[in-house]
């Protein structure tokens, strides 16, 4: 499980994703930013849903 990742950090690996966007989208959109390996660790453990927006993969990487 990856360590607590900051919200400010999810948020620089989604900057200009369209939503809504599921898990998989979000952790590609994050990849082609150049996430860190933590950020991409707790995209990766988000649950396989669509997300309506920032706000909901933030509160689901700090529920996982």
């Amino acid at each position: 499980m990856a360590g607590k990742v900051s919200p400010i950090e999810i948020q620089k690996a989604l900057g200009g994703m369209e939503y809504p966007a599921d898990k998989d989208a979000v952790v590609k959109h994050a990849e082609s930013k150049g996430a860190s390996d933590e950020v991409l660790e707790a995209l990766r453990a988000l649950p396989d849903r669509s997300f309506d927006g920032p706000t909901g993969v933030n509160e689901a990487v700090s529920n996982s």
